[in-house]
């Protein structure tokens, strides 16, 4: 296999808004295509914890991908989700082993998560002391399971640290890419994300268009908040639910449209799916507020199956997205699961977006990407 022997608001926006829009200016020179430890090296190591992300920098990462969650005493921690697990040891996707723990087992609650009726333990009902008594575990099938409970779950100010301490060590810049996850559920708890994280970047030195810094959303509203709150660069991501068999995004709830536009009731918003963002007029309203667009893989190079299957040629997207200065981000690459169109496996799948000028991939398995980088670059 290569790798083991490389081992290396709103409608669109008027011109007034598009007017207000910070000029942020061209941040220090990076690697390109960047690689994105995607939740650190989580196909090796439990996602979300230092371990997971002190390996993705060894393995080259340019960025670490923590995705943020508030606990009930107001603390950013990384999870993929505001739900730290349920009761079913059978079920596959828990992060952490909060089921594992009896003197929790009261907690476990159904809340309504972007029109979902979800029942789990929540991370708003447990204070940062409480969480830190709970291990995390390999939340995907197939992937090594031995260190399941052995590393904690970290806040994001320990992830900073940790960041800053593997950046001077190694002598290069490496940087962090937070998720606001799920902001309209969190501002409905009393639990916004905005401003915390704001805070927690100025403490640290991180708040300039310059700083290391990406922060990314599903949803529209927050991201022209943040906007207003911050100079670090903005990212609009563009889900959808699956393909159809020409490979194109097909929609369905959840993963129809950013929740904040299901919330709003606006009809206009209402019309719309995520789809909107890779048209002409959706990048030019993403354009009054972001940086730019981390959309599926499937928006750029159609794949049938789920993203699984075979491949199509590619669209314009990256090209129309440069054409407004806006940076193009896609995910999520896997040594494990990748479309059986490439015929080379992961490195051949890398290559293909090199060469259509991505300006970043985010990888479970950050070796893999970083060596095809090499690859691209010509050893």
């Amino acid at each position: 296999m290569l790798l083991s022997i490389l081992a290396l608001g709103a409608v669109m926006a008027p011109l007034a808004d598009a007017k207000k829009h910070h000029k942020r200016g061209k941040a220090a020179r990076e690697p390109k295509p960047l690689v994105i430890g995607h939740r650190g090296a989580s196909g090796f190591v439990p996602e979300h914890t230092l371990q997971s992300y002190r390996l993705a920098i060894k393995l080259g990462a340019d960025y670490v991908e923590p995705d943020l969650v508030m606990t009930k005493d107001h603390v950013l921690i990384a999870r993929h989700e505001p739900i730290l697990g349920d009761s079913d040891p059978t079920t596959t996707g828990d992060s952490t082993n909060v089921g594992d723990h009896p003197e929790f087992a009261s907690r476990e609650t159904t809340r309504t998560l972007d029109g979902v009726p979800t029942k789990g333990f929540w991370a708003q009902d447990f204070t940062l002391a409480e969480i830190k008594t709970l291990g995390a575990r390999q939340t995907r099938g197939g992937r090594p399971t031995q260190f399941n409970g052995q590393f904690k779950i970290p806040t994001f100010q320990e992830i900073i640290n940790l960041v800053k301490r593997e950046s001077k060590k190694r002598g290069r810049r490496i940087g962090i890419y937070p998720e606001t996850k799920h902001p309209t559920f969190h501002d409905s708890q009393g639990l916004s994300l905005e401003e915390p994280l704001v805070q927690t970047l100025k403490k640290n030195g991180l708040n300039s268009k310059n700083s290391p810094v990406f922060i990314q959303s599903f949803e529209q509203s927050n991201l022209k908040e943040l906007n207003h709150m911050t100079r670090v660069r903005l990212i609009q991501l563009v889900d959808a639910n699956d393909t159809d068999a020409s490979g194109n995004p097909t929609y369905a709830p959840p993963f129809d449209r950013p929740y904040d536009w299901t919330a709003s009731g606006d009809p206009t918003l209402m019309s719309r799916t995520f789809g909107f963002f890779a048209t002409d007029a959706g990048l030019d309203e993403v354009k009054t507020y972001a940086d730019g667009i981390g959309p599926w893989k499937v928006y750029i190079v159609p794949t049938a199956g789920g993203g699984g299957g075979a491949i199509f040629p590619p669209t314009d997207l990256i090209q129309r997205a440069h054409a407004r200065g806006l940076l193009v981000h896609t995910w999520t690459f896997r040594d494990d699961s990748f479309p059986t169109g490439y015929p080379g496996g992961p490195v051949d799948e890398y290559l293909n977006f090199y060469k259509l000028g991505i300006d970043g991939v985010f990888s479970d398995f950050p070796d893999t990407a970083f060596a095809a980088r090499e690859i691209f670059r010509g050893l």
